[in-house]
């Protein structure tokens, strides 16, 4: 009889694994089928803690002795996203095309004409600690580079590419608002769908995490944004104030702030793009007296605000918001840059924030987890 029994039990462990491995397959093929309106959801879900500020600020507004009901706050505060969106395309991207457009129209023979006494002199350097052949023409290797940096068949091809996925495009953008409005409506609706197919013995844990997760992200997501403006700021003011025209300035602080979300590698290539639209700009001025001056001040206005974002903005971002070590967060941006390139870099900090969470709910009885959401448990 005891016989029986453990062969029942060891028949239902069997069942149970066999149907736990049946279900996670079913899993990675749905997620697999539906990965665009998983990845809609997210995307939803990720606007929804942006806009969550905007939420509980109306929240305290009363109209006639009656606070907003909420079908009232998530449609005021897409809209404001919308126009948010819409000014940004409006206003900001024009500008950024027609300077991209000016950098592709760009004669490369013209730049290497113009700057024929510098690239002479730093020939014969590379030459002299045989960075360069001998045999090498500098002109020529100098204009091969130049035509591949100012390439503008990339861009023209990129666009193309998007107007032929306009359609697409459309329903994302549709689809997201869509969401996005029920997420707004319902703060507790994405929490609902992930407790959905979350064991109830789990539920209260995963509730704690998801809480924690959108506290965290909501403040990790307006500190990058803020992040971007101020360097956006910094860098546009400094350009102004050392010559450039404003639309100018605009667009190189623009385009650095964005740059800056990627980490490390983004600052230095908006430095180089500041750089190189301050040449293209210049051709006309004699390159030691006047251009080498300037690029100088667009490098030290630019290391400045980087500096700035070093000691000021990413401390308040990364210290304040998701509460890990600096250390920490250059070994796992490294670590995501090796696995998934620039957008690993780009998600690592909100990813690794949302492993740490659930490290912290399920796993806390283990050292190292202890040891890694030590500061979590401390904020």
């Amino acid at each position: 009889m005891q016989q029986r029994g453990n062969h029942l039990k060891n028949m239902n462990t069997i069942t149970k694994y066999i149907l736990g491995f049946v279900a996670l397959i079913a899993a990675i093929f749905f997620s697999w089928y539906f990965f665009s309106v998983i990845i809609y959801i997210l995307v939803a879900a990720v606007i929804s803690f942006i806009g969550k500020p905007i939420i509980d600020l109306l929240s305290r507004v009363k109209f006639r002795g009656h606070y907003l009901p909420g079908t009232a706050k998530a449609a005021i505060t897409v809209i404001c996203l919308w126009l948010l969106f819409i000014l940004f395309f409006v206003t900001i991207i024009p500008l950024a095309v027609r300077e991209f457009q000016s950098l592709g129209n760009v004669s490369v023979s013209n730049i290497v004409s113009q700057l024929q006494s510098p690239i002479d002199n730093t020939g014969h350097f590379l030459k002299h600690y045989g960075l360069l052949d001998e045999n090498e023409d500098v002109n020529a290797y100098i204009t091969r580079q130049l035509s591949d940096l100012f390439n503008i068949a990339r861009l023209k091809i990129w666009f193309r590419t998007v107007v032929g996925t306009v359609s697409d495009i459309f329903v994302a953008l549709f689809s997201i608002t869509f969401i996005l409005f029920f997420f707004l409506k319902d703060s507790r609706l994405f929490s609902g769908m992930v407790l959905a197919i979350v064991p109830s013995r789990y539920e209260e844990q995963a509730r704690n995490a998801l809480d924690s997760i959108q506290k965290l992200l909501v403040r990790y997501f307006v500190g990058l944004l803020l992040e971007v403006l101020g360097v956006m700021t910094l860098n546009t003011a400094g350009m102004t104030f050392v010559g450039f025209d404003f639309n100018h300035a605009l667009v190189i602080g623009l385009v650095t702030g964005i740059l800056n979300v990627i980490p490390y590698i983004g600052p230095l290539i908006g430095i180089c793009f500041g750089l190189a639209v301050g040449v293209v700009l210049n051709l006309d001025m004699e390159f030691y007296h006047q251009m080498l001056p300037l690029l100088i001040y667009q490098t030290v206005i630019m290391s400045i605000t980087q500096l700035i974002d070093n000691v000021v903005f990413q401390p308040y971002i990364y210290g304040n918001s998701v509460y890990a070590h600096p250390l920490e967060i250059f070994l796992v941006i490294l670590m995501a840059g090796s696995l998934a390139g620039i957008p690993g870099m780009i998600l690592a900090i909100p990813s690794y924030t949302v492993i740490r969470v659930i490290l912290k709910e399920f796993f806390n009885k283990y050292k190292l987890v202890k040891k890694l959401t030590q500061s979590l448990n401390e904020r």
